[in-house]
């Protein structure tokens, strides 16, 4: 199954990135550090039984 790209922008630095989904679980969480300026983002992510996917990336602290 192919990794799904996702856009975002980091809740702390407001800059632009991309972020790779794997869309064989619907519902994760996880924390991964921005790109740019390296502070813990929060993901909540879920896919829909048609392969949508959906991404909110929030600081850690929300």
């Amino acid at each position: 199954m192919e990794l799904i790209e996702q856009g975002i922008y980091c809740p702390y630095c407001g800059e632009p990135q991309t972020v790779l989904i794997d869309p064989s679980e619907p519902e994760q969480n996880y924390i991964e550090d921005c790109q740019i300026c390296c502070r813990p983002i929060s993901f909540s992510v879920m896919i829909d039984g048609s392969g949508e996917s959906w991404v909110e990336a929030k600081d850690e602290n929300s």
